[in-house]
């Protein structure tokens, strides 16, 4: 299975993958399959085949998301992230048909051992920022998700250990480990070090993609 006319960009959060998703759509007419695109099949999954992704989508008491142990948080994002994968790879096997002529940039969930095996090298792009920014930085995202979470957090009894049980979930998701694992991957990468401006950020990634030459 060969999706040739996609590029998907995984990594860790902050790193600017939605941004740079949403620029080189623009930029070469493509089509944007932006951050939790694969939501739009989450109303018809059934309970016992996705447990993960259906866990919110039938949660009654959101308190209980944000109470429930770091170690059951990261087991969950592993859990989604793997869900993530059968949707995605149902949704473009049809778009990548129906679309043939047009690039298809993907904010993905898909493991880089799928990756391997449905795309070329030079269609997967790795975006990484330090581990720990995603923690401290976790909040300061004006989205609507972060922030319900964030009031959530606060309505607690106790705010302050609420959200140290949180971050601690945060700091499983992001560790080290898990970056280690993507920057070694084998794929090219591009690491926020603060070196690069956005417009830097999106040449390195058309370079990487091969479509400065017109691939």
């Amino acid at each position: 299975m060969r999706f040739k006319n996609a590029y998907f960009i995984n990594g860790t959060a902050y790193a600017g993958k939605s941004t740079m998703i949403k620029l080189l759509s623009e930029k070469y007419n493509g089509i944007a399959c932006e951050e939790n695109y694969h939501d739009a099949l989450l109303p018809t999954l059934d309970k016992a085949e996705f447990p993960c992704l259906t866990y919110t989508r039938d949660l009654e008491d959101w308190h209980d998301f944000i109470r429930r142990t770091p170690e059951d948080y990261d087991a969950w994002i592993v859990g989604v992230t793997k869900e993530c994968e059968i949707l995605e790879l149902k949704i473009l096997s049809k778009l990548c048909e129906r679309e043939k002529d047009r690039k298809i940039f993907v904010d993905t969930n898909i493991c880089v051992e799928t990756l391997k095996e449905i795309a070329e090298p030079s269609h997967v792009l790795i975006m990484l920022a330090p581990p720990m920014m995603s923690v401290n930085r976790f909040f300061e995202r004006p989205d609507k998700e972060k922030q319900f979470l964030y009031r959530l957090i606060m309505e607690e009894k106790d705010p302050e250990a609420a959200m140290e049980n949180y971050r601690k979930g945060l700091m499983l998701i992001n560790s080290q480990e898990r970056y280690d694992k993507f920057l070694n991957s084998g794929f090219n990468v591009i690491v926020r070090d603060g070196s690069r401006n956005i417009e830097q950020t999106l040449a390195a990634a058309e370079e990487f993609f091969g479509l400065k030459k017109g691939e």
